[in-house]
């Protein structure tokens, strides 16, 4: 039944999303400001980036959160995963981050501008982007980061 939902989710996607597939081709820079930090995608160039776009009132990115700290920790500064949250309320993400993502880098983009430039449109949605900046893999939906297939993959990087 997993496996038909998100068959039926990527194939959703595909018809739905006004953007190209954008695999393959550079990944659009950003800054996100949200009064603690300041990000720029492009910083991060030079090894793989984990890019995941995600709220703390959406239940597949809160089931998703242990794997992708889980996931740091096991890859360390091999692989930088930026964790941008839709979030509105500042409150809810702040409490959120400080207690459930120990080691992960956050950022709040309460506009959604980021989220914008990769035509995203289902919360969680993660961009695997290699060291060059280019989007190799497109993921809709929770994660299992830490699963034998998905650490054989980031080997690869």
């Amino acid at each position: 039944m997993l496996l038909l939902l998100t068959a039926l989710v990527l194939a959703l996607g595909s018809c739905r999303s006004s953007e190209p597939a954008k695999i393959g081709t550079t990944a659009p820079d950003f800054t996100v400001s949200d009064g603690q930090k300041t990000v720029q995608l492009s910083q991060f160039r030079g090894k793989p980036v984990l890019l995941n776009f995600w709220a703390t009132w959406c239940p597949p990115c809160v089931e998703e959160v242990p794997s992708l700290v889980a996931l740091q920790g096991q890859l360390g500064d091999k692989v930088t995963i930026l964790a941008v949250s839709m979030d509105v309320d500042e409150e809810a993400y702040k409490a959120f981050t400080a207690k459930k993502m120990p080691g992960v880098l956050t950022v709040r983009d309460a506009n959604h501008k980021s989220s914008e430039m990769y035509g995203t449109f289902a919360y969680p949605e993660s961009f695997l982007i290699d060291k060059d900046g280019k989007i190799q893999r497109k993921f809709i939906g929770a994660v299992a980061w830490t699963s034998p297939e998905m650490m054989e993959y980031f080997k690869k990087l």
